[in-house]
């Protein structure tokens, strides 16, 4: 499946959202290069490609459905 930036960077964002509302993420929006999107966690930001970021929220989230 080829999945467009634009489609990987709404898929981020919605992540982000729920990430955000489980209070596992204290902030996120898009970075200062299109391909790049911003996640505040542990009260750092963090700047990281739209695949990053995709993975990082997806653990996160997994991670707690788990427990």
């Amino acid at each position: 499946m080829n999945v467009t930036r634009s489609e990987l960077r709404e898929e981020v964002r919605l992540l982000a959202q729920e990430a955000f509302d489980r209070n596992l993420i204290s902030g996120y929006g898009d970075g200062q290069d299109s391909n790049e999107f911003q996640i505040v966690f542990q009260g750092k930001p963090r700047h990281l490609s739209l695949e990053r970021a995709r993975s990082f929220l997806v653990k996160l989230i997994v991670g707690i459905e788990k427990k």
